[in-house]
């Protein structure tokens, strides 16, 4: 698939997406539902190149999703901070944000509104970042005249992110000497580790051990020095999920794939948006290993050995043939991560996660 194909192949797929929400199921305020992945994991099968009938997966997916409703009132930009964590402000942020991208190059409204939403980076299981940075990937490699469905995706992230914007307490810089290898396994777990994310947000804050598992990392010196950072907490989560992925399958990827969104935004933004965008990935990620990964991790050794001849075209042709999207989110990451590090970990980890979600 040529490059002026694949735009027009994704394209068609946000055009007929952005017709849902970025939530379905949920009480009536949308609380404890689930989230829309299908514009990102369309973006990692046409961006790959993957032997995946994407109509055919989309008239799959788009079965169980629910209309975007209609808006109610106007955002205005004087006062958005009362509409930031109101999910039923939601169309509203979507349609705000389009107007934002009609009139402004959209790097300049992405570096207005970054530092405004990265304090509430677990906004929806951290899926608002995720999915702004699926598409700023996309943007970015459609150049200066990027398609409208493309600004339209963005403008979709960033108003999921701003809806169910959510800040944690006790968030603090790192400052300690332990790197993201070292630093991930020492994160403390909540003692209950039950109920939705909410629930286990709320108990993270109040948990003594958050705010020093936050100070235990290496801090970046220097805006320059975060690139690389961000690359080994990326690389580190994506390893550990060999031996904490069966505490809870889905929300276990999203230590790897929330700093990897946040990696590649990272180009775009004014290099004085480093140093916390790294701090901020670094408390998403303390976060969901915190609240959902087991207290010990389960041998890793039989996993690895047995996907020991796997090469990385096999590991993304695995993860197309099981086709749910946390499984094609995780393994673009991890393969990432291997195309950087040469470490078989990390693909036998693309087939373990397949291992632990069953294939829709």
């Amino acid at each position: 698939m040529n490059r002026e194909t694949t735009a027009d192949a994704l394209a068609a797929a946000y055009e007929r997406l952005h017709a849902y929400g970025p939530e379905f199921g949920g009480d009536e305020e949308g609380n404890h539902g689930l989230t829309n992945h299908g514009p990102m994991a369309v973006e990692v099968m046409v961006r790959r190149g993957l032997d995946v009938d994407v109509e055919g997966w989309l008239d799959r997916y788009v079965r169980r999703l629910a209309e975007l409703p209609g808006t109610s009132a106007a955002i205005r930009p004087g006062e958005w901070r009362s509409a930031l964590g109101q999910a039923r402000r939601l169309p509203d942020w979507a349609a705000y944000f389009r107007h934002e991208l009609t009139d402004r190059p959209w790097r300049d409204v992405l570096a207005e509104w970054w530092p405004r939403l990265l304090p509430g980076i677990v906004a929806g299981s951290t899926h608002g970042v995720i999915r702004v940075g699926h598409a700023v990937r996309t943007l970015r490699g459609e150049g200066r005249a990027p398609a409208r469905q493309t600004l339209d995706e963005l403008a979709h992230g960033l108003a999921f992110w701003a809806a169910r914007y959510r800040e944690l307490a006790g968030v603090v810089a790192p400052e300690g000497t332990l790197t993201p290898r070292r630093a991930l396994p020492a994160v403390t777990r909540l003692t209950d580790q039950s109920g939705f994310i909410a629930h286990r947000l709320d108990r993270l804050e109040r948990s003594p051990g958050w705010t020093a598992s936050l100070r235990a990392l290496e801090p970046a010196t220097s805006a320059e020095e975060v690139p690389a950072r961000l690359e080994s907490l990326v690389d580190s989560a994506a390893g550990a999920y060999l031996g904490l992925g069966h505490g809870s399958p889905v929300l276990l990827v999203h230590a790897a794939t929330a700093p990897n969104a946040v990696r590649h935004v990272l180009p775009v933004l004014p290099t004085d948006q480093w140093l916390p965008s790294l701090a901020s990935a670094w408390a998403a990620v303390a976060a969901v290993i915190a609240t959902y990964a087991p207290a010990r991790p389960a041998p890793r050794a039989e996993v690895v050995r047995r996907w020991s001849e796997l090469t990385r075209e096999e590991a993304l042709q695995r993860a197309a043939e099981h086709g749910d999207e946390h499984v094609l989110k995780f393994a673009d990451t991890a393969v990432e991560s291997y195309d950087r590090t040469g470490d078989p970990d990390l693909l036998a980890a693309t087939l373990h996660v397949g291992e632990l979600i069953d294939r829709p």
